[in-house]
């Protein structure tokens, strides 16, 4: 497993591939490893501690884990990991001679390692990404008796957001790099948008003339382009948690009290985890209204296809038990939002569960679609 965090996921870096491996051999354990009830719980857990020693020594043994040395230099010692690591060497390019660096790259921590380091200084400056793992971890494994330990927790690196080069020289008490002021140039702020033409955009504009009579309303929200419509030119959406849950948190909304409660959910995102809470809602009627915006391809992350068409997700709604009477299938359309809305308006008004689907392929998917066509027919006609 790796463990990944924000400027990992957005850095690059070349690479060496290695040579392609055959596949794992198929293996099968005991019946009663994988069917834990509490005595073969209780026994697997045991193995499980018995490893424990073995992942040790191979973390200890890591190429991974690597230490730079100063014999000369006791007063810092420096504990990074991940790109974290990358700053602190960024950092001594032009200040001179550099501490002991350990890099850590495995867990369990090499303690083997990091012992060597503390043994040798007087301070140790802990620099990683995120929830500060290796610096609770010193505490616990050595006490550290006499030793200062520095990091988030101290305050020398700050507990939120990511770290950057030039809070990592801060950390090390060395000078900031020269910097060119921008004067009085103010940059407009770029936030992320909805693509021109996307679907999304007219089902949330309907969406908005449909509550202006409604300001007490809550609009429930889920991860995909849609949660975009938080921003402006939008302001549409209140909500967004985790996959699903706009779905599950309309309906403890309306069970609250809250009127209306609404949830905007995408056609992947519904198919992944929309589906379950959609169908405690239909049993119990409750009094909220369901979005599914229907553009037929997991949009954010790449155009992967999705598992069901709308038609898919129409038979999906309907075997759930949603009253057919309060179930529509709408195109979304810029000259259709005044229809889409009315159409809002009137589920809203129902005192149970209503579902709308709105469907229309997303902009990118189309062209892309409508290249491939192209592309077939020339090869077709050559």
């Amino acid at each position: 497993m790796i463990r990944m965090v924000t400027r990992l996921a957005h850095s690059r870096s070349s690479v060496i591939p290695g040579e392609p491996r055959a596949q794992n051999e198929l293996r099968y354990g005991a019946a009663t490893d994988w069917t834990l009830l509490p005595v073969n719980a209780r026994r697997r857990f045991r193995i499980l501690l018995e490893k424990q020693a073995e992942m040790a020594r191979l973390s200890e043994e890591s190429a991974f884990n690597r230490l730079l040395w100063n014999a000369d230099d006791k007063s810092l010692g420096v504990i990074a990991s991940g790109i974290a690591y990358n700053y602190v060497l960024e950092s001594f390019r032009e200040a001179g001679e550099t501490p002991s660096i350990l890099k850590v790259s495995t867990y369990p921590v090499p303690r083997g390692l990091i012992q060597k380091l503390v043994d040798h200084v007087e301070t140790i400056l802990v620099v990683e990404e995120g929830y500060p793992l290796i610096e609770k971890d010193l505490g616990g494994l050595f006490g550290l008796c006499g030793k200062t330990i520095r990091g988030k927790s101290s305050g020398h690196l700050p507990a939120d957001g990511e770290l950057s080069p030039e809070i990592v020289r801060r950390a090390l008490d060395l000078p900031p790099r020269e910097t060119v002021a921008a004067g009085k140039l103010r940059l407009a702020a770029r936030p992320p948008q909805l693509c021109a033409g996307c679907p999304h955009a007219d089902t949330f504009k309907a969406l908005n003339k449909a509550l202006e009579a409604h300001p007490a309303a809550r609009v429930f929200s889920d991860i995909g382009c849609y949660t975009l419509g938080a921003l402006p030119p939008h302001n549409a959406v209140d909500t967004c948690v985790c996959m699903g849950a706009s779905i599950g948190m309309a309906k403890g909304a309306s069970d609250a009290g809250l009127r209306p409660a609404l949830a905007v959910i995408g056609d992947s995102t519904f198919l992944h985890s929309g589906i379950t809470p959609l169908l405690d809602a239909a049993a119990h009627d409750t009094d909220m209204t369901v979005l599914i915006l229907d553009n037929g391809t997991v949009a954010m992350t790449g155009q992967q296809p999705t598992v069901a068409t709308h038609s898919g997700i129409e038979s999906v709604v309907r075997g759930i038990g949603v009253n057919p009477e309060h179930f529509h299938v709408v195109p979304t359309h810029p000259k259709r939002v005044g229809e889409l809305a009315e159409l809002i308006r009137k589920e809203l008004a129902h005192p149970g569960l209503s579902v709308i689907i709105a469907v229309r392929e997303c902009i990118e998917s189309a062209r892309k679609h409508k290249a491939e066509g192209k592309a077939r027919e020339k090869a077709e006609t050559s």
